[in-house]
């Protein structure tokens, strides 16, 4: 049987704590990601979603980042757009990511994992080892291999 080891994948997009929410974003979305794991050094420390962003939005007024993003912005005053942007690009991703995020270990198994990502609604798992991030796994790898392995 698959474990976390067998479909994670090492070559990791980490934030730190300190790396600017707008940076972050554009990151996610370049890459389609829906999230990446937070590191001081190869410490996991949180894990930045996109769920962590639209969170952080309902704390601004419109227009946000998101809406700002579509290319749609209502008629409300200059000033206010302003406050809000600035608020937004002062955001830091340590502000907004979920701290203790739920993790798996190298050998867990990959049916142990998907039911983590189905109960938990996670679309994202950092693998960790002594505490040390050493891969990530998501939904896409869950569903690669279940498929690779059930055509065989």
């Amino acid at each position: 049987m698959f474990s976390a080891k067998d479909i994670m994948s090492t070559q990791v997009i980490t934030f730190t704590p300190d790396t600017e929410i707008v940076a972050a974003a554009r990151v996610l979305l370049e890459k389609r990601i829906n999230g990446a794991p937070v590191v001081e050094g190869d410490r996991l420390v949180g894990i930045l979603s996109q769920t962590d962003l639209v969170a952080q939005q309902k704390t601004l007024t419109m227009p946000t980042l998101f809406t700002l993003l579509d290319g749609f912005i209502p008629l409300r005053s200059y000033e206010k757009l302003d406050e809000d942007m600035r608020k937004i690009s002062a955001m830091t991703v340590g502000e907004a990511m979920t701290v203790k995020p739920v993790t798996v270990r190298p050998d867990t198994t990959i049916t142990d994992i998907a039911q983590i990502m189905v109960e938990k609604k996670i679309h994202t798992l950092p693998v960790v080892e002594d505490d040390r991030l050493v891969g990530v796994i998501g939904k896409e790898d869950v569903l690669r291999t279940l498929l690779d392995s059930g055509g065989r």
